[in-house]
């Protein structure tokens, strides 16, 4: 009588410890699945951001690291924010050239798009109305591929020796175009280091790494009302 219940205590301890065993397993699997639900619901998608210019964007006389796009991303970096930078600067690219090699940039996805362009065309004389058309271009065709993206546009300037009225009409070129595509303006890329020689290189035209971080600054003052 004692053994056959003593073992009918023992069959009851054995099926206990089975229920037991698949409540733990069933438990651990959907705490697991719900990790990963959750790491899944808060990844965040990496953004780009196309900074598309001239020797300006692409930092020439500079180590990659100290042109201002590459300082704009470190910015980014220290907040943590999920925006990766494009550096899309060209030297000596002109409006025309930039027109004809945009199509090939925009083949990577675009959710911010910062034009730097018409410098050249500036130091060259070209007519502000045909660089006009060259920048519209542009902005149509990064509209038309990513309606969605974000448009900033950098303003520029040329010396006055260029004449009082081409000067100014190139000036106000910039202000037109952003006020038209409804894009953010940045005034003047080089505020506060164009003709400061010592934030300049020899040739008086392109920045310093410190000039370079003083465009950064100029850039990011307007930027970051995007990166939200």
């Amino acid at each position: 009588m004692l053994r056959k219940r003593l073992m009918g205590l023992f069959v009851l301890a054995v099926v206990l410890a089975s229920c037991g065993n698949g409540q733990n397993k069933t438990d651990k699997d959907k705490t697991l699945d719900s990790v990963d639900d959750k790491s899944s619901k808060t990844e965040v998608k990496q953004k780009n951001i196309l900074f598309f210019g001239t020797s300006l964007t692409a930092g020439y006389g500079l180590d990659p690291t100290e042109a201002y796009p590459a300082l704009i991303q470190n910015r980014i970096d220290s907040l943590k924010l999920p925006y990766k930078v494009i550096n899309g600067g060209l030297s000596g690219e002109t409006s025309a050239a930039g027109k004809a090699r945009i199509d090939w940039l925009l083949k990577q996805p675009v959710d911010i798009f910062v034009l730097e362009l018409g410098a050249n065309d500036g130091l060259r004389g070209l007519p502000v109305a045909e660089t006009t058309k060259n920048l519209q271009a542009i902005i149509d065709r990064v509209k038309a591929k990513y309606p969605d993206a974000k448009m900033v546009l950098a303003g520029m300037q040329v010396p006055p020796n260029m004449g009082a009225k081409y000067a100014a009409d190139f000036k106000n070129m910039f202000p037109a175009l952003a006020s038209k595509n409804k894009m953010l303006l940045i005034p003047f890329l080089l505020d506060k280091v164009g003709g400061v020689p010592k934030l300049n290189q020899a040739d008086g035209i392109h920045p310093t790494a410190e000039g370079d971080k003083i465009l950064a600054e100029n850039v990011w003052v307007v930027l970051k009302d995007l990166l939200k």
